[in-house]
């Protein structure tokens, strides 16, 4: 069993009006269902007062919420995880913003929170095929990557959602702030990835590498560092860190691919200046074209600001 555990958080303006289980969800990033049961458990608060599901928030009032402890099944440690958003949140489908410092699922040697077992944790039902540690997964960011995903909840999205990130069709929006200037500012860089020899956990450019494709293009150009746009053709683990370190031109503060670590320190960083902002698909129910974003979290933005003022 996972301890339960005590949160609180301020109300923010863009949660004006919402009803309380609405804005629990979103605050918390849990489930509709969890959010009402919690609520019929008197587990919520609203500034020190029981909470009603049919209340409406103010911004600045005290959201507080007493999270019961979770049985571990299948070793997925089973835990809320702080800073993990909900997006968007259908029957088939919930996209989510990750924090940096949260794995996707469980894998050998990482005991730290995870996406799945947030999931599980937070009320919501994943059913689909694969090993049990991995249900509904099908994309990853890294531990040290944050920014918008999508999880799906069912077979037929699974499959569906499955089959377009195989075919390319999932429009993968990154931001990297690399050091110093690309020349060309804009192109592709096409060149194979593979484990980088003498090390399990570092990729390299290799000609026996996998087939990967990472499209850029410089946004803001400064003293130390510029600002890339990146789209992504493939999807290989540490395409955009073991590309840009290939070109010279290693994201900021990715120590492990031979960024600078003064300036990293200098920015406050410990961790790769590197976010997925957008995330666009055709939706596996409607058909539809649906698009989710994730602003800058506040280590990068604070990183980029200073890159800015070093101007």
């Amino acid at each position: 069993m996972s301890a339960g555990h005590e949160r609180a958080l301020l109300v923010p303006e863009s949660l004006a009006g919402e009803r309380v289980d609405a804005g629990l969800a979103r605050m918390f990033g849990i489930s509709r269902s969890k959010a009402a049961d919690l609520l019929g458990q008197g587990l919520v608060r609203l500034d020190g007062a029981a909470a009603m599901k049919s209340d409406r928030l103010l911004p600045g009032t005290m959201l507080e919420v007493s999270l019961p402890p979770v049985a571990d099944p299948l070793e997925i440690n089973a835990e809320v995880v702080e800073g993990i958003t909900v997006i968007h949140d259908d029957e088939s489908i919930v996209v989510i913003d990750k924090p940096v410092g949260v794995a996707v699922h469980p894998s050998m040697g990482w005991t730290g929170p995870t996406v799945v077992g947030h999931l599980q944790a937070a009320g919501y039902r994943i059913a689909t095929s694969g090993a049990p540690e991995r249900q509904g997964i099908v994309q990853r960011l890294d531990v040290g990557t944050s920014g918008v995903m999508v999880i799906c909840k069912g077979e037929r999205a699974y499959s569906v959602l499955k089959n377009a990130f195989r075919h390319r069709e999932i429009d993968k929006t990154y931001h990297a702030l690399v050091q110093g200037h690309p020349d060309p500012l804009e192109g592709t860089i096409d060149a194979p990835i593979g484990r980088a020899p003498k090390s399990d956990w570092k990729f390299a450019v290799r000609e026996d590498g996998k087939h990967s494709v990472t499209h850029y293009e410089t946004l803001e150009a400064h003293r130390f560092a510029s600002l890339l746009e990146i789209q992504l053709e493939t999807g290989r683990t540490h395409q955009i860190r073991v590309h840009m370190a290939a070109l010279k031109h290693p994201c900021v503060g990715d120590l492990t691919y031979g960024a600078d670590p003064t300036l990293a320190k200098r920015l406050g960083l410990e961790r790769q200046w590197l976010h997925a902002v957008r995330l666009g698909f055709t939706h596996p129910d409607s058909g539809e074209y649906v698009e989710y974003t994730s602003p800058y979290p506040e280590d990068l933005a604070h990183a980029l600001e200073k890159i800015r003022d070093a101007d």
